[in-house]
């Protein structure tokens, strides 16, 4: 594939966050990519798991029926219809899905998750950043979603990031094509991969797939490219792996591999999005306690973890 080629590959993009510093070294700026191969249970981007743009609606930012009609004039399904406080409802089930009324939405209270961008494009914004990523050993970070599920895409957006000098992470549920993974290591200074849970039935129940292409993936990388920055992550969740054993399970297994290991405490942060998208919230109240962390914490620490 010439440059040209690569520049003008296309994804589906939902989100390109600059500043981060919580995904990868130094200041980021993370690309996030549409489409997951899994629904876990706690996912705190479901507007991340389809691969289509997706409507989402933010009542509190509506302006009222008495103030705009431009959405329900737009709205060929009918789905568009009078809500509390003079307010649009959306009714989910007759929704198409065509976002014409996001385009017509003067407030923003109707948005689109998701559009094509080209390469060129998002390495375009992701370059601005240079200064602050030379000074601070940070770069470009691939998320989702499922970056990889992506994959000619995401390819793409490495190669031309290292084509011009930018530092590269990808963050990977692991659940991939291996041909893929692979390939894409060849362009990366850092990968992090998550471990859910060691208990595959458990791992289906969670998130709909199984375990054993994520092991197998994470073996298969760190044979194939023995130095590569490789960070493992769990995300602790209540009642799926929160216990000593859960953790201690995946930390046996990690100890034949030269990696990181770090574990995310879990968060309701996204769940007004769920809300957004006329979705129910999967995991309802469910909370971690800090006690129930910290010892998950000194099992986790057999593996070293340096930022």
């Amino acid at each position: 594939m010439t440059n040209k080629e690569i520049q003008n590959t296309t994804g589906t993009v939902f989100n390109i966050q600059k500043y981060s510093v919580h995904d990868g070294p130094g200041i980021r700026t993370v690309v996030f990519l549409k489409g997951c191969p899994l629904s876990c249970m706690w996912c705190s981007n479901p507007e991340s798991q389809s691969f289509k743009p997706q409507l989402a609606y933010n009542s509190n930012k509506c302006i009222s029926l008495a103030e705009c009609v431009r959405c329900a004039e737009v709205c060929t399904a009918g789905a568009l219809i009078q809500g509390e406080g003079d307010k649009i409802h959306v009714n989910w089930d007759t929704c198409t899905n065509c976002l014409c009324c996001a385009d017509s939405c003067p407030s923003g209270a109707l948005i689109t998750y998701g559009d094509k961008q080209a390469v060129r494009d998002v390495i375009d914004q992701v370059e601005k950043d240079a200064a602050f990523y030379a000074r601070s050993g940070g770069g470009m970070t691939l998320g989702g979603g499922e970056p990889l599920a992506q994959p000619e895409f995401a390819l793409a957006l490495l190669k031309e990031a290292k084509r011009r000098y930018i530092k590269t992470a990808v963050e990977t549920c692991g659940h991939v094509s291996t041909e893929a993974l692979l390939e894409a290591c060849k362009y990366l200074n850092m990968m992090m991969f998550d471990i859910k849970s060691m208990d595959s039935e458990k791992h289906k129940e969670f998130t709909q797939v199984g375990n054993e292409r994520i092991l197998e993936n994470l073996k298969a990388v760190r044979q194939a490219f023995p130095k590569l920055h490789i960070r493992v992550r769990t995300p602790v969740i209540p009642g799926f792996n929160d216990t000593t054993e859960d953790i201690q399970a995946i930390v046996d297994f990690l100890k034949a591999y030269d990696v990181e290991y770090e574990l995310l405490p879990y968060h309701r942060l996204g769940t007004q999005k769920y809300t957004n998208l006329g979705l129910g919230y999967p995991l309802g109240d469910t909370s971690l306690e800090n006690d129930a962390f910290l010892p998950l914490l000194e099992i986790a620490g057999q593996i070293g973890f340096s930022k």
